[in-house]
């Protein structure tokens, strides 16, 4: 389903005409936080780590099993890895320098080769007491964590952050610039991202799952050895040794959406070495996948009832006025999809690309991760549905794709599969599967649900075995740990952030009550405040804390 990762890049703070995808300058206001690419997505087609795993029915229980700690001493066989050195040099942008970092290819035949990891820095600012490293990493799976520390945490992050602590990140394991795995080229990747996803009859789904055949069959060919590799148990192994590398006793560390369940894995693995961590829009680890994906759907159908509430009180909203119900404008958006389902709408688009239902939806749900999209939102709809202009919803789908004007995809979306896809078996095995779960999906979400209970079958089709399943992260003896959720979070739904604070034996929750896709940032002084405090005084929020 949908990649879970947070929102703005401070470099395009000059387009606020454009939701973003990575995070905004530190307490700004909330109107501050659009420009430039938006929260990618795991395509309609592509399935996130939500639309993984192995219950059979859509109501499955949360697993029981807990993830256990490794041995407190480090193996022999990685005792060089542990002790190398990093060569740091200048990389392009000022103040940053890189490194690259080895690990082995798979951990447990350490002899068997290594895998280079990109890491960036940049070094505390100012003249109070070292507080060490602050390792970052946006989610995904698939964001660039470098790409997040240059972009934003590490000019973005409060000054007092930045003066104590080393701003830090590694692109995860076939991610970016860490041997990033590879798919599909840019043409096969406009076909699959305009697939239709709410298949009518069986040429349709047979082409469906043909596109999701195409993807899978060409991440085995490009990238078979990653491919087997690039677990979430994995990358925290890979955190591990890039916390002794640079020096730190224990691990400080900020994980947003999917880093979060980086972070708690982290914690689950090597408690011992927590120090100060904060885990924002939290994910859920005990949940079986269509659980999981019902959460998230009813996630996506919250949002949507906010943006509904919000957008009939406007004048500009084309999908009701004044009065209207959240149910009405649902369905005057569902007729909207239906009738570019039959009739695609021009976009300008320079290779011909046209705006179908699949771009619109997936335009549509970019917008519900930042309620400062929303402007955007009724305006590129507006033109949808009015001018028979689908250019700026199309805008938003190559955003949330991480498209560029030359036709060429990121490998977010290539690295997001591939994660999720070996972190857990797929949710479903056939499309027989699917049809039979579609009334739970369109219940949860009437104007989403069918969409995304088809992104669910992605997974069914992987080259590579799945190696994990749910499980609990209890990290018993870890320090205090916080987790954060906001109560309307259309991709990491609030009653996720519950399970994990649940879970971890030393969890202190912090709720922010709101709106938007992670809290830490985005315009509450009292969530900031509170994170700020933990990570320089080491002070936890108190129990229950609950800000707006």
């Amino acid at each position: 389903m949908y990649i879970r990762r947070p929102l703005r890049r401070p470099s395009e703070r000059s387009q606020p005409s454009q939701p973003s995808q990575d995070r905004r300058s530190h307490g700004s206001p909330r109107t501050r936080r659009t420009g430039g690419a938006l929260l990618a997505v795991a395509a309609l087609l592509v399935s996130a780590a939500c639309s993984s795993g192995s219950s059979t029915t859509a109501t499955s229980p949360a697993a029981d099993v807990a993830l256990a700690a490794l041995p407190q001493a480090t193996p022999s066989t990685l005792t060089s890895y542990y002790g190398q050195k990093l060569g740091w040099h200048t990389c392009g942008v000022p103040g940053f320098e890189c490194a690259t970092m080895k690990a082995p290819l798979d951990y447990d035949k350490p002899a068997a080769g290594d895998i280079r990891l990109a890491v960036a820095r940049k070094k505390a600012t100012g003249k109070g007491k070292a507080l060490g490293s602050l390792m970052v990493n946006p989610g995904g799976p698939g964001g660039s964590a470098v790409g997040y520390l240059q972009q934003y945490a590490g000019i973005g992050y409060p000054a007092e952050v930045r003066a104590r602590y080393d701003m830090v990140a590694m692109d995860p394991r076939g991610v970016a610039r860490s041997e990033p795995v590879e798919c599909l080229g840019g043409r096969a990747m406009d076909t699959f991202t305009q697939t239709d996803t709410t298949p009518d009859d069986q040429h349709e789904t047979t082409e469906l799952v043909g596109e999701y055949k195409k993807f899978a069959e060409g991440c085995g060919a490009h990238s078979p050895d990653v491919l087997r590799h690039v677990s979430t148990i994995e990358a925290a192994r890979d955190m591990d040794i890039l916390r002794a590398v640079l020096g730190d006793r224990k691990l400080t560390y900020v994980g947003a959406s999917y880093g979060t369940f980086l972070g708690a894995t982290y914690a689950g693995l090597f408690p011992d070495r927590v120090g100060r961590v904060v885990l924002d829009g939290a994910m859920d680890p005990s949940l079986p996948a269509r659980r999981m994906n019902l959460d998230q759907t009813a996630g996506f159908e919250t949002a949507f009832q906010s943006f509904a509430k919000d957008c009939v009180r406007q004048t500009d909203c084309p999908l009701g006025g004044k009065g209207t119900t959240p149910a009405k404008v649902g369905t005057n958006l569902k007729a909207f999809f239906r009738k570019l389902d039959a009739h695609p709408i021009p976009t300008g688009d320079a290779d011909g690309r046209k705006l179908g239902e699949a771009l619109a939806t997936t335009g549509v749900i970019a917008a519900m991760y930042d309620e400062a999209a929303w402007p955007q939102l009724r305006e590129a709809l507006t033109s949808a549905m009015k001018e028979k202009d689908g250019a700026g919803l199309l805008v938003l789908s190559d955003s949330y794709y991480e498209r560029d004007a030359d036709g060429r995809y990121s490998n977010l979306m290539f690295a997001n599969a591939a994660v999720n896809c070996l972190d857990l078996p797929a949710a479903f095995s056939t499309p027989e599967q699917v049809e039979q779960a579609l009334p739970a999906f369109e219940k949860a979400s009437p104007v989403f649900g069918e969409g995304l209970a088809w992104a669910s079958l992605n997974c069914a089709y992987w080259p590579v075995r799945a190696t994990g399943e749910p499980h609990r992260i209890e990290a018993k003896g870890a320090a205090p740990i916080v987790v954060v959720g906001t109560t309307r979070d259309p991709a990491t739904p609030y009653r996720w952030a519950q399970s994990l604070a649940h879970q971890l034996s030393s969890a202190r929750l912090l709720t922010y009550v709101g709106d938007g896709h992670t809290a830490y940032g985005r315009g509450s002084r009292c969530i900031d405040s509170a994170i700020d405090a933990y990570l320089l005084r080491g002070v936890a929020p108190g129990e229950g804390k609950r800000c707006s």
